[in-house]
């Protein structure tokens, strides 16, 4: 029987009973549970931390947020911790829709009031909504077809004759033709993909309007094969000007087809699942804002760009990778900055207290590391806001002109606060408005 649970990072998962509604501690069914502990172990082999398991009867969940479908049928649901007051979840749901499509640069078909019916649903019911959405769209702008080569046997003559294959032909047979011919047809990498994917929602959705709309584009896509080699038709996916009508969904199929999970749940099961890091989504949320926001002639360089840098050598070999997550050029002035997705303050009475060391030690080794012709850089360290850290604290100071800023960054605003004060180069109306 399936079931659907609903918690936030960091809850307990048990099998004992526990309170109604509480996102900070779910019971789950024993098959669940024990599925949950291969698939933590399975993370904890490649490096990552799932979860934790605490007794025989417990699972502590990490810093991961999405959807998560178990064999037995259980769905799941992780949303942010962030919010304490009003409808958590629902705002718990708005955010993670909000991160993950800044992060994987998405854009969702909620221009009406009416689009916004799944504004409760989870996030599962949503992707499979804008990937239906995005789906019926190009069905009514048309398929794509191409000319595939067909290669065989025939009693008349088609297209080319094969003449190799026809000098090759046993006695006996010289009265069928070898023939290779093109056949003009829809079964081309995109869009078996994409039928692989319609398949995957028909299956896996719970919402009435999901299904209703999945089984009329099944019809219409009936003749469709589906994708054998997932990996290799997206590899082939055409990105020519031919192809345009189709980029808007390949991000949906992607999610669908587990292809943009951070990190794939192994195993023959795969399910409707979609799990990603906080830490991360906040980073690419906090660099997708930069980039929106910074002045024109502004350079943001991200770690993807090669910004690497060794915080000693031992010979000629580099030791302790240094790699701060944004660094910003603006005539000759630097700005080095961290994203963390931790509530900075919480439980301390000077806030300053409750700072990791180890943050300010990184930082420290940026500064050294990342001047501009010997000019010390300015430090920041983002935080998410929240009443523990409504504002910017006052500066730290490391000595010799290096100096770092503590900035908490306003989810529900989209604004960072503080940034006006350490000159960041930002266009004026964000400017004023942090």
């Amino acid at each position: 029987m399936s079931a659907s649970v609903v918690v936030r990072e960091y809850a307990c998962l048990t099998t004992a009973p526990v309170a109604p509604d509480d996102l900070d501690c779910a019971q789950v069914s024993e098959s669940a549970f024990d599925w949950l502990c291969e698939l933590s172990a399975r993370f904890n082999s490649n490096g990552a931390k799932l979860l934790q398991v605490q007794g025989r009867r417990s699972l502590k969940w990490d810093s991961y947020v999405g959807v998560l479908e178990t064999p037995c049928g259980t769905r799941l649901e992780i949303v942010p911790k962030h919010h304490e007051e009003g409808d958590c979840l629902q705002k718990g749901r708005q955010l993670l829709r909000k991160l993950i499509q800044r992060a994987l640069d998405l854009k969702a078909r909620e221009a009406s009031v009416a689009g916004l019916e799944l504004f409760e649903a989870p996030l599962s019911e949503w992707v499979m909504a804008q990937f239906l959405a995005e789906l019926d769209l190009l069905v009514k702008r048309g398929v794509r077809f191409d000319y595939q080569r067909v290669e065989e046997e025939q009693r008349f003559l088609r297209g080319q004759l094969n003449v190799v294959a026809q000098m090759r032909q046993r006695p006996g047979r010289q009265h069928y033709f070898q023939i290779r011919h093109d056949v003009f047809q829809p079964n081309r990498a995109e869009n078996r993909l994409l039928k692989s994917a319609l398949e995957q929602v028909a299956k896996s959705t719970r919402d009435a309007n999901n299904w209703r709309l999945a089984a009329e584009l099944r019809a219409m896509l009936g003749d469709l094969p589906a994708s054998r080699q997932i990996d290799l038709d997206f590899r082939a996916w055409s990105t020519d000007r031919l192809m345009a009508h189709y980029q808007a969904i390949k991000p949906w199929c992607e999610l669908i087809l587990n292809q943009q999970m951070p990190l794939a749940v192994s195993g023959e099961w795969r399910g409707m699942s979609m799990l990603f890091p906080m830490e991360k989504l906040f980073e690419r949320y906090v660099e997708g804002w930069l980039r929106n926001c910074l002045v024109p002639g502004a350079e943001l360089i991200t770690q993807g760009k090669g910004i690497a840098k060794s915080l000693c050598k031992q010979g000629s070999e580099p030791v302790f990778e240094l790699k701060p997550d944004f660094l910003v050029d603006n005539d000759g002035r630097r700005w080095v900055l961290d994203a963390k997705w931790k509530r900075a303050g919480q439980g301390a009475e000077k806030k300053k207290e409750a700072l990791r060391e180890a943050d300010f030690y990184q930082l420290f080794a940026y500064g050294h590391k990342y001047r501009v012709d010997e000019a010390q850089p300015v430090l920041a360290l983002i935080y998410p806001r929240w009443k523990g850290l409504p504002d910017a604290l006052p500066v730290f100071e490391f000595g010799e002109g290096l100096q770092l800023h503590v900035l908490p960054f306003d989810l529900d605003r989209d604004y960072l606060v503080g940034a006006q004060a350490m000159q960041l180069p930002l266009a004026q109306a964000i400017a004023r408005a942090s």
